[in-house]
């Protein structure tokens, strides 16, 4: 199975439309990134691509990668210094949960559209919107197995 297979354009629109809203209650940086499998430890893949995608060089170290892999059913949310120090991985457990419950509905569009939302509101505690924010990082998904 490739991207197009798992998620339409019109799905991947939905995703980054869901990114630009959630980042509307924070000033949190979301990113997520789909590949078809997960090669290792999923953690250590997301620590990986986090650092890849230079999310750790925002102004408030606040930025979170949410890691899809699709055929695998691996995933991982990795957040940054700023946000560990608030954030306990038991909450990053539970959206992961309801990622799965998601894919196997194959829900695959709207589980990670509703993780995005559930990171935004968990960022909005801790880094609310502040008026004058500038987006720090693309709303855009990557893709990749590199």
């Amino acid at each position: 199975m490739n991207i197009s297979d798992f998620l339409s354009k019109d799905e991947q629109a939905q995703i980054v439309t869901a990114i630009e809203a959630a980042e509307m209650v924070t000033t949190g940086e979301i990113r997520v990134h789909i590949e078809s499998h997960c090669k290792g430890n999923v953690f250590e893949r997301a620590a990986f691509l986090f650092h890849k995608l230079e999310m750790e060089k925002t102004k408030e170290r606040n930025g979170v990668l949410i890691y899809i892999a699709f055929q695998s059913r691996h995933f991982a949310i990795f957040g940054d210094t700023g946000i560990t120090a608030h954030l306990s991985p038991e909450l990053w457990k539970g959206i992961i949960d309801q990622i799965h419950a998601s894919f196997a509905k194959k829900d695959f569009c709207g589980g990670i559209c509703r993780a995005i939302f559930s990171v935004g509101n968990q960022l909005a505690k801790i880094f609310p919107y502040k008026a004058g924010d500038t987006n720090e990082l693309p709303n855009d998904i990557s893709f990749g197995d590199s």
